[in-house]
């Protein structure tokens, strides 16, 4: 009996050493959603971090900025991911304060699909807008074909693409074209979802990359790594200072350089149709939402980890997957804020 007793003491002691071994070992699960803009880069970030920090793993979903504001706010997640940032509304909504945590920039760069024609299309700021309104139809359109006198342009009709979710891609796209027309600012206006006057949708990055891919004589908007990373050739548009530029990372930095030395200490600027002769027009910054307490202070202890991490080391990967790093002095701004993070 005593035997037995002792045998039996031995086997539960033997299973709490190992049910506390696994819990030593187990993966602190941060989970995040929202925009699909930086989906390319998160990923990178995520599966690189893996390797500095196995005990984390991070779980994030690309459902759209609207997506991630909605679940931070609802706090059904541990960060949301926006390219818009949050209003005052959206601010005041949430159960406690929200934080504006930059990541990278990027460009949203007009893509087409054109038989005949790969890359080289221009187009001015009022003829992009006026493809949206539904006012210009056709491919070999007079005012399309003035900017592009080397190219031979179909005469096909203009499908149009847009966003069919809440969308920070939209904010930033839409953002842009109530700066260069008064008409598109007073009958449509900007957000993550406007009612668009003409045009398909599709979900995501993904689907508007999708559509465009599939579809001839289209015309969309998408986060620059996903045109390159689908093969889609993107147009020169006409900047501020009247000059055609092709979106690069050069581009893309030049643009958000003006911005960088009036920037507001929480972040909420938006960097579309800046001054510069190199500057490209449809510039944002991509943000990670973040509740400054932190509720679950393990979470809250890894996820400030990994944003100094991506801060130091994540932002040389940037450029490699068609992502501007953040300018230094706006690198410095967000380390203070990250360093208010309590948990």
């Amino acid at each position: 009996m005593t035997k037995k007793l002792s045998a039996a003491v031995l086997a539960l002691v033997g299973f709490a050493i190992i049910a506390v071994a696994g819990r030593a070992n187990a993966e602190t699960l941060i989970n995040g959603a929202g925009a699909t803009f930086p989906y390319p880069i998160y990923s990178k970030w995520f599966s690189e971090y893996a390797k500095i920090d196995p005990s984390v793993r991070f779980n994030y979903q690309s459902i759209g900025s609207g997506g991630g504001i909605k679940q931070i706010t609802a706090q059904t997640v541990d960060f949301g991911a926006s390219d818009k940032p949050l209003s005052d509304a959206e601010l005041k909504a949430a159960p406690g304060k929200l934080l504006h945590i930059p990541t990278v920039m990027g460009a949203v760069v007009v893509t087409y699909n054109l038989p005949g024609i790969g890359k080289g299309l221009k187009l001015n700021q009022d003829v992009l807008a006026d493809i949206y309104l539904g006012k210009i139809t056709k491919w070999n359109d007079p005012r399309i074909a003035s900017a592009n006198k080397g190219l031979k342009l179909p005469s096909g009709a203009i499908v149009v693409v847009h966003r069919s979710d809440g969308s920070g891609t939209t904010s930033i796209f839409t953002n842009y074209l109530c700066s260069v027309s008064p008409e598109w600012k007073t009958k449509v206006g900007t957000g993550t979802s406007v009612s668009w006057p003409v045009g398909l949708g599709g979900k995501g990055n993904e689907g508007v990359s999708g559509q465009v891919k599939n579809t001839q004589y289209t015309i969309g908007y998408v986060e620059l790594a996903y045109a390159y990373e689908n093969k889609l050739p993107y147009a020169s548009l006409k900047n501020a200072s009247g000059y055609f530029v092709e979106p690069t990372i050069q581009s893309t930095t030049a643009a958000a350089a003006g911005a960088a030395k009036k920037m507001p200490a929480d972040f909420r600027i938006a960097l579309v149709n800046q001054p510069g002769n190199n500057a490209y027009p449809i510039v944002g910054f991509t943000y990670l939402l973040v509740y400054q307490q932190q509720k679950d202070h393990e979470k809250g202890k890894k996820l400030v980890e990994f944003l100094k991490w991506e801060l130091k080391e994540g932002q040389k990967m940037a450029s490699a997957i068609l992502y501007a790093p953040l300018p230094a002095n706006v690198a410095k701004m967000v380390e203070k804020t990250i360093s208010s993070i309590k948990y």
